[in-house]
């Protein structure tokens, strides 16, 4: 079984920056693509950012340009730095990772979520 340990949310001005990051923990294989999803209430979750085993990223249109989505893989790791945040960002962001355990089963994971709230 993989776990994803989160952190990195809180409060933050309009304008200001967050990281968050993400840590994959069990009898991993390896990790295929890592990503940051986020959900606002009353809103379905939807895709932030996303970044293959190969490093190619994709970003949702409304945060290109201000957020950067990176890994570690040394560390089984991955971080979504948030500049010039915004209140429309305020969400629970999770973190998802699928690849292969070490038992050569599939998986895919989810974080327990970080919240994020900017104020204005």
């Amino acid at each position: 079984q993989v776990q994803l340990v989160e952190s990195g949310g809180g409060l933050v001005q309009a304008g200001g920056s967050l990281r968050l990051s993400c840590a994959a923990s069990g009898r991993i294989f390896r990790i295929n693509e890592m990503a940051w999803y986020r959900q606002a209430p009353g809103k379905q979750r939807e895709l932030v950012a996303g970044i293959s085993s190969g490093d190619s990223t994709n970003y949702l249109d409304s945060v290109k340009g201000r957020f950067t989505i990176s890994r570690e893989n040394a560390k089984n790791t991955v971080y979504l730095q948030m500049n010039s945040l915004k209140p429309e960002d305020t969400a629970v962001y999770y973190c998802n990772v699928n690849g292969y355990s070490a038992s050569a089963f599939p998986f895919r994971s989810w974080g327990q979520g970080t919240q994020v709230t900017v104020s204005s």
